[in-house]
């Protein structure tokens, strides 16, 4: 979809993107492994978005990209996808889920690259000026999710929770304090800027998070974030994570996160799971002041 930075194409407010569950969404669709990273973005998230500010031929990039959710939606959309991941064993699994799109017809050019995202622009230098859109999202760390075993899975004893973290290398941005999370998602995105051509796109998907059982207003820390690097917020909607039935949620929160936010209720916290996460659309700051002149 073509547009210009003073008109870009208008979501609702509210995204219906949570009709299926995130199994199913993946389901067939990208390689087995892939369910062990342990925050993956919801497919239908990505291919909204890719749909709504892009058209085929045109580049996407994600310079976190986990297991490649993005790339793979994008290079299905007939897009050009290019990703950074920090994780050795995380590109692998991109490069999986890549080979696998191709194999069931996807039609988009890729590339991939292992590497720190702050310096995506150094990275793809070849890339400045060109992508339309950009779309990623923040690590969360150990507060991430996982999967488990129950007692009835494993003979009777404990419960198991597995892949909920990321390795344990501590140059993984997943590992750092709030600020300097913040700090460096803010390189991410100046970063990313460089790589965007005229009225291009940032999109971030981002939910709330709980620290020490306090509720952290992550989606808002991010829109400052990205305004001290020269970006503006032209869009904020609700991009679902649970479905939608006749005028009701349906809730696709897993075990943990109702059995954490049972305990925190348990001590008086008013916690409620997820039902949806923030998703922030930006514009550079210079582009839209050059299409005003």
């Amino acid at each position: 979809m073509s547009h210009d930075a003073l008109n870009p194409p208008v979501l609702p407010s509210v995204l219906a993107t949570g009709q299926r569950p995130s199994r199913l969404q993946r389901q067939g669709r990208y390689t087995p492994e892939s369910m062990r990273h342990p925050g993956k973005m919801l497919p239908a998230i990505a291919n909204l978005v890719i749909r709504t500010f892009t058209r085929a031929g045109d580049l996407v990039v994600d310079p976190m990209c986990g297991i490649g959710t993005t790339l793979v939606e994008a290079i299905h959309l007939g897009r050009n996808a290019a990703g950074v991941e920090y994780e050795p064993d995380f590109v692998h699994l991109t490069l999986g889920n890549l080979r696998h799109a191709h194999a069931r017809g996807a039609s988009g050019r890729r590339q991939v690259a292992c590497g720190d995202a702050r310096n995506v622009a150094t990275i793809y230098r070849d890339l400045h000026g060109e992508a339309a859109l950009v779309l990623t999202s923040p690590p969360y760390g150990a507060r991430t999710h996982g999967h488990i075993r129950s007692g009835r899975d494993n003979g009777g004893g404990k419960v198991v929770k597995n892949h909920h973290r990321y390795s344990t290398d501590r140059g993984n941005l997943a590992y750092r304090p709030l600020a300097a999370l913040l700090d460096a998602f803010g390189q991410i995105l100046l970063g990313s800027g460089m790589l965007l051509r005229p009225a291009g796109v940032i999109a971030v998907t981002v939910r709330p998070i709980r620290v020490n059982g306090e509720l952290i207003d992550l989606p808002g820390q991010v829109i400052d974030t990205a305004r001290q690097h020269g970006l503006v917020l032209t869009g904020r909607h609700v991009a679902l994570l649970a479905g939608l039935r006749d005028g009701r949620l349906v809730s696709r929160a897993s075990f943990f996160q109702m059995l954490e936010a049972g305990r925190a209720r348990d001590r008086g916290i008013p916690a409620c799971v997820t039902a949806h996460e923030d998703l922030l659309i930006f514009q550079k700051a210079a582009d839209l002041a050059g299409a005003v002149r």
